[in-house]
């Protein structure tokens, strides 16, 4: 019996409530736009976020488990101006393609991906693109990379030692250069020279690989001979063998790069070598600083929307001061009243919430359509943000309810 008037109380403080917002639509509109600007903030940053996640977890699974880098600078985030004394590590003797070669033929090593980027202007009849990423690799980056080359190929090993001009564009190039149509087959001018068009990229969906942006993948040894690249920030992705592990591939590399730069035990590497989990620490730690600003934008609103409803709610009491006379002279209790108030103030702030959710629904479907970020609200920040709003309204209506509940009925009745 009691759980029945518990939901007859929450039922007639909706209905209440929802009276409440079509009498004062301009009052509870301004509360509801405040605790849905902060869920929208919520939403859309958590699809973005979620989506991007996926992205970046795709991408890690692409080049395996076990697979390591080896650069010349550090990876993550440092204070680097270009003095000496902020980052040393640009002293450093460059990675070589010969290392490269070297670290291949290690026994416990299955294959090394050499990789260098430029940019370059690239035109095609009188169109013309001025400055475009161009990253040139080594035969075998399709093994580690996971992207899809249709139609089309990538270069072989003949054409890299050959250095043909053979040039691989992504999807955004395509429709910058020729509207969409074949580009298989075409040939363009990098940097003024003629390069034949052999394949269409179709990258992971990741934020941070330049998916959005036209780019171009050539032969390594096309890019070094030329191109003129530079090559001093080669970097190099090593695949160990199967069945190997990671940290033995590891301390093998490290043992033949100090043999091969003739480094004295005591002398530091001159060469930096991290796996996969190097990186989702860093980009976890990048994450984490952006939620932090998006929870600090989403309290925001949240307060706007939480002193709404204080005012609206102190005003209701007001304006209800004979109807909780009347309520309370016919037994009702101060936990009656003060439910049915709270009832109300959580009903207010699920409304803002569930506008919040909707738009952030709306948004993050567009940025699935239009961004290779596959933005997706994940089930758990749906519940979060409906029990946020709910907390919310409770705490910021609990004063206007305790003091509905505390009128004393008779001067309540002579209330005008």
């Amino acid at each position: 019996m009691a759980i029945g008037n518990k939901l007859h109380a929450l039922g007639e403080g909706v209905l209440i409530a929802l009276d409440a917002i079509r009498t004062n639509k301009v009052r509870a509109g301004l509360t509801i736009l405040g605790i849905a600007v902060g869920v929208f903030v919520v939403t859309a940053m958590s699809a973005g976020v979620h989506g991007i996640n996926a992205g970046v977890e795709k991408s890690m699974a692409a080049a395996g488990p076990t697979t390591f880098y080896v650069t010349r600078w550090p990876v993550g985030i440092n204070g680097c101006d270009g003095s000496a004394d902020s980052c040393p590590w640009r002293h450093h003797k460059s990675l070589t393609i010969e290392e490269a070669t070297m670290i291949a033929a290690l026994p416990s090593i299955k294959g090394v991906i050499a990789h260098v980027g430029t940019g370059a202007e690239i035109k095609y009849h009188d169109r013309d693109l001025p400055s475009v990423n161009v990253d040139a690799y080594t035969p075998g980056w399709t093994d580690v990379d996971g992207g899809d080359i249709d139609p089309g190929r990538s270069f072989t090993e003949r054409e890299n030692t050959n250095a043909e001009q053979v040039i691989i564009v992504n999807e955004v190039m395509a429709a910058s250069l020729f509207d969409n149509g074949d580009a298989v087959g075409k040939t363009v001018a990098v940097d003024g020279k003629p390069f034949v068009v052999i394949g269409l990229y179709h990258p992971l969906a990741n934020f941070f690989n330049g998916s959005s942006t036209p780019g171009a993948i050539v032969p390594f040894e096309t890019a070094r001979r030329k191109l003129q690249m530079r090559v001093k920030w080669l970097d190099l992705t090593v695949k160990p063998r199967d069945g190997v592990a990671q940290d033995v591939a590891m301390d093998e590399v490290t043992a033949a790069l100090r043999t091969e730069r003739r480094l004295r035990p005591a002398a530091e590497d001159t060469w930096f070598l991290y796996g996969q989990d190097k990186l989702m620490d860093l980009y976890n730690s990048t994450v984490q600083i952006f939620f932090i600003v998006v929870i600090s934008l989403s309290a925001i609103g949240l307060l706007v929307g939480g002193v709404g409803v204080v005012a609206i709610m102190m005003i209701s009491v007001t304006e209800r001061t004979r109807e909780i006379g009347v309520r309370k002279a016919l037994g009702a209790t101060k936990g009656v009243i003060l439910w049915q108030f709270l009832v109300e103030a959580a009903t207010l702030t699920m409304i803002g919430a569930s506008t919040g959710l909707i738009i952030g629904g709306g948004l993050a479907y567009v940025i699935r359509k239009l961004t290779p970020i596959d933005a997706t609200i994940p089930p758990m920040a749906i519940v979060a943000a409906l029990l946020t709003s709910a907390f919310t309204g409770i705490v910021f209506g609990l004063l206007p309810a305790y003091r509905a509940s505390r009128l004393d009925p008779v001067e309540a009745l002579r209330y005008e």
